[in-house]
């Protein structure tokens, strides 16, 4: 059988959560397919992840140069184009990210591979791959199937896996310098700009009081504030309250904003889309309340309250005052 291919997303010398979960998932479909997982570094001389990715995989083929130290889609795809001619993957794996939303569709041009994005899950099917998508916002699942190909190229939603290290591996390293006769770079990477720091950083929380959509009003923030301080929490949101300008862009939670890693994940009023829930994997306990059973959050809340969240956050403001 044919290699499974793992795309290395990094940044500023580090690999990324998303590249984790991609090698957790190709370790899963290798054990089904009894086919090897190789993982592709395109990054600097000597990154510092790079034996981190290998113990991950069977082998890591490293493409070195100072020009791929940062995401250069033009380079990155035509390294990309000829590995893959070369070794003829069954799977690519890449994140649902900038980096995948930009090489997936173009790789698939190139190769003539199908391509399938943002997938929650990859299952083998008689031989063939077949992906697991949400469709309305979450609120279903629906299995898709390729036309037949020698390989195929899938890009993994962020969150859809655990980062966890799939077993014990050594994977050969095998370092190459950038092909030759690549197609003239038309976008070069510039500088990175990092947002602002907040007041709080919301990463750094062990209990966060999340409000969404379902606050209704800017005043309504204050309600939960006051919660939240009882509590010894921090306030945090979804998208819709920053869009709104009701709360400043570093409270916000998922994959626009930050990832977030606290014991308790407190979700009020949050209807739980993809990109939110994306941003609370990490979360040890998450307790969702929101009048709409069907709401998606409730898939991932381990703990769930259909009702107005304006009446628990009274009720448990009445019973922590006392």
């Amino acid at each position: 059988m044919a290699d499974i291919f793992v795309i290395v997303e990094h940044r500023q010398g580090e690999a990324r959560e998303i590249s984790f979960q991609a090698l957790w998932k190709a370790n899963d479909l290798s054990k089904k397919m009894n086919a090897p997982v190789t993982a592709i570094v395109m990054g600097g001389k000597e990154e510092p992840f790079v034996p981190e990715i290998a113990s991950r995989a069977d082998k890591v083929i490293v493409i070195e140069n100072e020009s791929l130290r940062n995401f250069t889609p033009d380079l990155y795809l035509g390294i990309l184009q000829s590995l893959i001619q070369e070794n003829r993957p069954f799977i690519t794996l890449v994140g649902h990210t900038p980096w995948g939303m930009d090489l997936g569709p173009s790789l698939s041009v190139r190769t003539g591979y199908p391509v399938a994005t943002d997938c929650v899950d990859v299952l083998i099917e008689n031989d063939r791959p077949k992906v697991v998508r949400q469709v309305y916002s979450g609120k279903l699942f629906q299995k898709m199937s390729f036309k037949e190909s020698e390989g195929y190229l899938i890009t993994l939603r962020a969150g859809a896996f655990p980062s966890d290290r799939a077993g014990q591996y050594k994977g050969e390293v095998i370092r190459k310098d950038v092909p030759a006769g690549l197609p003239e770079v038309r976008r070069q990477f510039v500088a990175f700009e990092e947002s602002s720091a907040g007041a709080i950083d919301i990463t750094q929380a062990d209990l966060l009081v999340s409000v969404g959509r379902g606050i209704c009003e800017q005043e309504n923030v204050a309600l939960v504030q006051e919660l939240a301080d009882l509590m010894g929490g921090v306030l945090s949101c979804s998208r819709p309250v920053v869009d709104k300008n009701w709360l400043p862009k570093f409270h916000q939670v998922g994959t626009s904003g930050k990832s977030v890693k606290p014991k308790v994940y407190f979700a009020l009023g949050i209807s739980g889309a993809f990109q939110h829930v994306a941003g609370i994997t990490g979360a040890g306990t998450i307790i969702a309340v929101n009048k709409d059973k069907k709401a998606p959050i409730f898939r991932v809340a381990h703990y769930g309250v259909v009702d107005d969240l304006f009446k628990v956050v009274e009720a448990l403001k009445g019973k922590l005052k006392k």
